[in-house]
């Protein structure tokens, strides 16, 4: 393991060390006008003549910026850098950049560099790459063209896989493979299983988990038992169980109660849910009562793996009234009340007996449900995930009638939460609880799942709510509904509400509604929002009305209304050839992130300026999905939160190995302020996340956090 960590680590850092060789050779006047460029997502004949510059290095990040801006019209001076320039270096950036524009029109050439180019290494590797991406992108109406350019893919593997492969090839190909759905893939990434190279072999049990391909399970079953490294054994769990493997029941439990590594456990518990194998019950609850003590303190380290124990029980005995596993998940409710994965498990084994913890009647489950909504918000949206899931019980469960009916009843009584004697109204705006709000998206949703015959009016009002992501969750439940002319004039009639509030959540959600209507009026209210002073609304809005027929506006998205000012970019590109930290403090204790200012300045920046602004400070950690992800930097703490403002990708070639920080996003240039760290490689989301640092010292802190705790300070250091 350590080995294969250091190997990847040193190539990180020689990629990086790599570009600000390069930068450092592009004169400072240049490489403002490329940040600018990039910042406004402008691309024009200034950006255009810097591909004729004599400078390799200023060639290569003017093709690298050429992707990230993303425009349509960059396609054929990237091809000709593809084809022409006489510096490797550039040219694989143009297979790179392309790939980041996902336009067919750049297809040809890259199948051309990996059909029937001579050249090996990065630049054929680059072209997998890219094309990986762009098959992943094509709408429906050209499956040929995404099955042959996926064809195209795994022939370029099965090479590799019959000669001295080529290590950068091999693994961004195996990630392109994954995103591009070859027929037949399955052999192919399979060989690569028996590599001597422990990443290779990960990333190869990776595909085949996401693309759910079971060619490879004699093998991994081996690897399962035998192999050193944990992500490797990890990810066969994964792959056993996401192709239900009933064969490899034995040795998965043995993974999930007996690894020595908390990472190869949790997959292989997952992979156990998958089986639903009732067998795997008993030993999972001896784990489960090793995990939690019976004086379990809220927020111990073991509370991770405990969820996913919940999780699983809730699959592997369902409908079961197992004693000893309900009395333990009351047990565990006690000690963490914001878990939904509880709550859902509870429903599962015991759905009579949930509801009567609840309060039994209607009316005291009601009040206990007003309660939390009044009190702890995390508390009531994990009782609202509860009670949705009674709606999707088998209808063999007894009494089902009854408990959909009681469930609705709370969830209705949660939405008029304002009403209830729990309020308090000296700490909250106007009279009402302002956070209590943030567990209505998730009432909503509840509640949808039971499919009310006043749906639509309970969705209507919510439309007119304070809260943006209340107006949001309303608008895209509304367009799951059958289009209506009720629903198009509803939406319509929010939209002014958009205009007024720092995150645009609600604003691209009654678009992407509004297109669900497909009538010309709701096509007409999109075109208005062509108009908008947000470039991610009018990009959303020219998007939809291409994809209904309605016009092609992409002239109408203009450019980047940017925040930034020169000195912004100067203050941005000055900390390139700098050493830079960041010191995080929580409440498990501190870690160490070397920032990446060459790979993504102005991320970097904001980054910066948000810490020394005491931005983090007391932020709970919303997110933990252990051998995935931490995830922090929302000032909400339900996911949806943020600075009031956006931020552009900087996509670069930086890998998400283990301890990479990475910008969350949700959509292409949304980041904010929502930061995360790597539990395990995840090389799904190479060139699509932003990679900004990678933790150095105090992996060890990152891998105890779990979902609810808190960053005490974020300090920055410099050189």
């Amino acid at each position: 393991m350590k080995r294969a960590a250091f190997v990847l680590i040193a190539g990180v850092v020689l990629a990086v060390s790599c570009a600000d060789f390069a930068y450092s050779q592009i004169p400072t006047a240049i490489q403002l006008r490329i940040l600018q460029a990039e910042d406004e997502r402008r691309w024009d004949k200034d950006l255009l003549e810097l591909f004729a510059i004599t400078n390799p290095a200023v060639r290569l990040r003017a093709a690298l910026a050429a992707g990230r801006i993303g425009d349509e019209a960059s396609v054929a001076p990237l091809i000709k850098l593809l084809k022409e320039d006489d510096n490797a270096g550039v040219r694989a950036m143009a297979a790179f950049a392309l790939g980041e524009v996902e336009s067919i029109t750049g297809a040809d050439a890259l199948v051309e560099i990996v059909k029937h180019g001579k050249e090996r290494g990065e630049l054929r590797a680059r072209a997998l790459e890219a094309l990986g991406k762009i098959a992943a992108v094509l709408p429906a109406d050209q499956q040929n063209r995404q099955r042959q350019l996926g064809e195209v893919i795994r022939e370029a593997l099965e090479v590799e896989s019959k000669q001295s492969s080529d290590r950068l090839t091999v693994l961004l190909g195996l990630t392109a493979a994954l995103r591009s759905k070859p027929t037949d893939a399955g052999p192919t990434i399979a060989k690569f299983l028996s590599s001597p190279d422990s990443r290779i072999r990960s990333d190869a049990a990776n595909a085949l988990a996401r693309l759910r391909l079971k060619d490879g399970n004699e093998q991994l079953r081996k690897l399962l038992t035998s192999d050193a490294d944990p992500n490797v054994r990890a990810n066969a769990a994964r792959v056993l169980g996401a192709t239900e493997d009933k064969a490899s029941f034995d040795a998965i439990l043995e993974r999930a109660t007996g690894d020595p590594d908390s990472r190869v456990r949790v997959s292989a518990i997952r992979a156990l849910a998958a089986l639903k194998d009732p067998r795997a019950a008993e030993p999972l609850l001896k784990r489960a009562e090793l995990l939690t003590p019976r004086n379990l303190p809220p927020n111990s380290v073991e509370i991770n793996e405990a969820l996913e124990i919940a999780t699983a029980l809730g699959r592997v005995i369902p409908q079961s009234d197992n004693q000893q596993a309900i009395g333990w998940l009351r047990r565990l409710k006690l000690a963490v009340r914001t878990a939904p994965e509880v709550e859902l498990a509870l429903v599962r084994v015991a759905p009579g007996e949930y509801f009567a913890a609840l309060g039994g009647k209607p009316e005291f489950a009601s009040r206990v449900a007003q309660k939390a909504m009044a009190t702890e918000w995390r508390t009531a949206a994990a009782i609202a995930a509860g009670l949705g899931e009674i709606a999707a019980l088998p209808d063999s469960v007894k009494n089902k009638a009854e408990l959909r009916a009681s469930a609705e009843a709370v969830l209705r009584a949660m939405l008029e939460y304002r009403k209830s004697e729990f309020i308090d109204r000296s700490h909250s705006s106007n009279g009402l609880d302002t956070r209590s709000q943030y567990a209505v998206p998730e009432v909503l949703r509840a509640l949808a799942a039971f499919k009310p015959n006043d749906l639509e009016q309970v969705l209507f009002a919510q439309l007119k709510e304070v809260d943006v992501i209340v107006r949001a969750t309303a608008a895209d439940l509304l367009g799951d509904l059958p289009p209506s002319e009720q629903i198009t004039r509803q939406l319509i009639a929010a939209w002014p509400l958009t205009r007024n509030y720092g995150l645009n959540d609600a604003a691209l959600s009654i678009l992407d509604s509004l297109a669900k209507q497909k009538n010309a009026t709701a096509n007409e209210a999109i075109k208005k929002a062509l108009d908008s002073d947000d470039y991610l609304v009018r990009r959303k809005a020219a998007a939809l009305l291409k994809e209904n027929g309605a016009g092609d506006f992409s002239a109408r998205i203009g450019i980047v209304r940017s925040r930034h000012s020169e000195y912004t970019y100067r203050r941005a590109l000055a900390r390139m050839n700098r050493k830079v930290q960041a010191v995080v403090t929580t409440s498990k204790g501190s870690f160490t992130i070397d920032l990446l200012p060459s790979e993504a300045p102005l991320t970097v920046d904001n980054f910066i300026e948000l810490a020394q602004g005491y931005y983090f400070r007391g932020i709970t950690i919303h997110r933990v999905v252990p051998n995935f992800v931490i995830q922090d930097g929302d000032p909400r703490g339900d996911g949806n939160g943020g600075p009031g403002y956006e931020i552009r990708c900087e996509i670069n070639q930086v890998p998400y190995d283990r301890a990479m920080l990475g910008m969350a996003l949700s959509g292409k240039d949304t980041g904010g302020s929502q930061w995360f760290v790597t539990h395990a490689p995840q090389p799904h989301l190479d060139g699509g996340y932003t990679v900004f640092g990678r933790v150095i010292e105090g992996m060890d802190v990152v891998d105890k956090i779990v979902r609810g705790d808190v960053v005490k300070s974020v300090v920055i250091r410099k050189e």
